[in-house]
């Protein structure tokens, strides 16, 4: 008997696997658990719609990394767009998007929440490519097809992150000025 599939004609085990990883992925995105399962759903509901457009056989993660890295593009401009209509007043909304595991060593919990916070200054397009190479264990190839960009954009937002990071994480906070 074949492996099941569902109605849409995608994997099944292979679309349940690559919830979790889209979920972690869509978090670092938008800085916000509930925007990112929104943004999750969003991709899912799109994948649905255009899984006709699946070739069995491919890499069904790296489609599915591509269409919710569409979805957050397309989010953004219209956000820009309705932004002039947002009043000044609203609030922000905007919660941690990563909390450390509770059980472990205090110290790595701290080294991390510190790390994710480093993460969480870089531009966008650099906290992306980092997300995929370094935590889905993306190759340049996958994260190029998967944001639509070429390899050597790939490897340059990477090490320009990279950089960004270690600056951030070695250099030591800026003394506190005393205002006399």
């Amino acid at each position: 008997m074949p492996p099941p599939e569902s109605a849409a004609g995608l994997p099944h085990p292979e679309l349940l696997a690559a919830i979790p990883r889209l979920r972690r992925y869509a978090r670092v995105l938008c800085g916000d658990v509930t925007r990112a399962d929104d943004l999750v759903q969003d991709a899912l509901a799109r994948a649905w719609e255009k899984r006709a457009l699946w070739k069995a056989g491919s890499d069904l993660r790296a489609w599915l990394f591509t269409l919710m890295h569409n979805v957050f593009v397309n989010q953004l401009a219209l956000a820009r767009r309705e932004a002039g209509n947002v009043s000044l007043d609203a609030e922000d909304g905007r919660g941690a998007a990563w909390q450390a595991p509770a059980r472990g060593n205090p110290f790595d919990r701290i080294e991390l929440q510190e790390l994710v916070a480093q993460m969480g200054r870089l531009p966008v397009e650099q906290r992306e490519v980092l997300l995929l190479a370094a935590v889905e264990e993306m190759h340049y190839a996958e994260i190029a097809a998967a944001l639509g960009i070429p390899i050597g954009t790939v490897m340059s937002r990477l090490s320009r992150a990279r950089e960004k990071l270690r600056r951030m994480t070695t250099e030591p906070p800026s003394a506190l000025k005393v205002i006399k």
